[in-house]
């Protein structure tokens, strides 16, 4: 059973500083200690008065980076030869946590559940009143893998999968309360499944302008999100979804 989900985002060394000042801002945390060998690990951490746990981890990497997932379980060995079944790969075995990628090629890791998790922090209000939070994760599926990848992550998660509004979108909502949830898109090709983050607005042309005084871009427009670039040119969107709504 998956104790607590954590979005995981991989910058690249190079604008990796400039990707932390702008992540932290954007949800209202404060950088932790950085830790690991080279200290390319860090945690996102919410203000200690709201007594909230949580949900977002980077790390510096080399090549482009983007996003994957941590899951903490309680029994690593079991949660891989579960993965493995499903169809997933291993593709490296550490001491304390395993790597491994979904059938399609998104990269996930199981990693030790500790204490007990509280509540995710509430949304995070911009200099001019507007609300967000990082509440998505957003699958990107090729149409072939579609299906299958829906199947995998279903089973991995143990979460309910239900459709979304629109035909190309699916949802995968925990049964507890967790940091995020997951959005699985169907694209237009067919490629390997990568990962994006979602931010929940109150307004999203305005969170937009705001992102963009910290350094990001406005990709795209479209009737229910923006998408954007963030300082390492990372893509991710702001939805219309209401972001005190958890």
């Amino acid at each position: 059973m998956i104790r607590w989900v954590w979005a995981f985002l991989d910058r690249p060394a190079a604008r990796f500083d400039e990707c932390v000042s702008f992540w932290s801002a954007i949800t209202g945390t404060t950088p932790s200690e950085r830790r690991g060998a080279d200290g390319e690990f860090l945690t996102l951490l919410p203000d200690p008065a709201l007594f909230a746990a949580a949900g977002i981890k980077m790390q510096s990497v080399t090549g482009r980076g983007g996003v994957h997932l941590d899951f903490d379980v309680e029994d690593i060995p079991s949660a891989v030869r579960y993965a493995l079944d499903l169809g997933a790969e291993l593709v490296a075995n550490h001491p304390g946590y395993a790597v491994l990628r979904s059938p399609a090629g998104q990269l996930f890791c199981f990693t030790p559940a500790g204490p007990a998790k509280s509540t995710p922090p509430p949304a995070h209000t911009a200099p001019d009143g507007t609300r967000s939070r990082l509440d998505q994760v957003c699958l990107d599926i090729g149409p072939s893998d579609y299906a299958a990848e829906s199947r995998f992550w279903t089973s991995v998660t143990g979460w309910d999968h239900t459709e979304a509004t629109l035909p190309e979108f699916s949802r995968l909502r925990p049964k507890e309360t967790q940091p995020v949830q997951f959005l699985l898109q169907r694209l237009g090709e067919d490629r390997p499944t990568t990962a994006h983050i979602d931010l929940a607005c109150s307004n999203p042309e305005a969170a937009a302008t705001w992102h963009r005084s910290l350094g990001a871009t406005v990709i795209e427009r479209h009737p229910r999100w923006i998408v954007m670039a963030d300082p390492s040119d990372t893509l991710y969107c702001l939805t219309s979804r209401a972001p005190d709504n958890h």
